[in-house]
């Protein structure tokens, strides 16, 4: 008996997952650009400025411009004789990007070499 039990399980815990596997994820959160009007009010409270729109997606990844990414990273840092720190939002496909790399490929560095791939991560907001 305990067999037969064990066994409907496992075929109903199968035909649930087979039943998932060809969903599509859905948006679970929009990330708008920030209004202009608001933008500076935002930077002087500290808050995430949207310079891109980008989406959280129901199966943990994040989306901007039909490209996918696993990660969504925001790094901190102070940049030369700044007086506070910045942070840089990027959806990524690489797991660790260093405050150096993040503030050049922001918009910072005029050299291209310092910029990402699109499919390797995208800045997409900064405080």
């Amino acid at each position: 008996m305990k067999k037969r039990i064990g066994i409907t399980l496992i075929t109903l815990m199968l035909f649930s997952l087979a039943g998932c596997a060809g969903e599509d994820p859905s948006v679970v959160k929009a990330y708008e650009v920030t209004d202009a009007e608001l933008a500076g009010e935002y930077w002087d409270n500290d808050e995430l400025v949207t310079m891109y729109p980008y989406y959280e997606m129901s199966d943990g990844t994040w989306q901007a411009d039909d490209q996918t990414y696993l990660y969504r990273l925001e790094i901190t840092g102070r940049m030369g004789g700044a007086k506070k720190d910045s942070t840089f939002v990027f959806l990524s496909n690489i797991e660790d990007i260093s405050f150096e790399q993040a503030w050049k490929a922001s918009g910072f560095s005029s050299n291209m070499d310092d910029y990402f791939k699109a499919e390797d991560a995208k800045f997409v907001a900064m405080k």
